[in-house]
């Protein structure tokens, strides 16, 4: 089902595509094949791939050759993110990559509304710009990232608005890692529903 006032492209604004390893949230530490969608409006000033905001800047290719790279990349698994990847319409391309009998996951702040075929999704909710509702309930895993002591209010005030079984996590912002590192430890020692994810790429020195 094509979501409200996105069509079904046959070609999407592309920063780049790359084969690494999850480094964040419940898939951590397995193979993928990411391909990250340009153009993003959240503006979070922390963001580590600001360079994917501007789609324009950034070439459109064909959904047809996305599959294909990704399928030929050998990985198992197919995480959409971005930028804010549900801008589009990804129905065709999902559609698509689940023939080919890949899983596909989707990385979203969840402030757009998500259509498409996904075996995982993840939302990580930002204050610029709040996720939907509808978005909230579709998460498999809310991932909020910790840059001050606020965040755990605003994490709380997200996870309930996510299905029963929806893992909920807490990441360190990376920049402050190691101020509000130990805020994430006692939070989830005191709040044991919460798990923690690390930004293990960074550890590995690996995209």
């Amino acid at each position: 089902m094509i979501a409200k006032n996105k069509t079904n492209q046959e070609k999407l604004p592309v920063m780049e595509c790359f084969y690494s390893i999850q480094g964040e949230g419940m898939h951590t530490g397995k193979a993928a094949y990411f391909i990250r969608l340009a153009g993003c409006d959240v503006g979070c000033h922390w963001c580590d791939v600001k360079d994917s905001w501007n789609k324009n800047l950034h070439a459109e290719i064909k959904i047809t050759q996305l599959v294909k790279d990704a399928k030929n990349s050998g990985a198992p698994i197919v995480i959409i993110t971005g930028g804010e990847p549900a801008m589009y319409s990804l129905s065709k391309l999902t559609s698509l990559l689940k023939k080919e009998k890949l899983a596909v996951h989707l990385e979203t702040s969840g402030a757009y509304s998500i259509d498409g075929e996904f075996d995982w999704i993840c939302v990580s909710p930002k204050k610029r710009k709040p996720p939907l509702k509808e978005s909230l309930k579709l998460a498999d895993e809310l991932k909020v990232v910790v840059y001050n002591k606020d965040d755990f209010e605003w994490a709380k005030n997200n996870a309930a608005d996510v299905k029963e079984k929806c893992a909920l996590l807490l990441q360190p912002e990376w920049s402050k890692s190691d101020i509000v590192m130990p805020w994430i430890t006692e939070h989830t020692k005191t709040n044991p529903l919460w798990r923690i994810s690390l930004q293990t790429h960074k550890y590995l020195n690996v995209r």
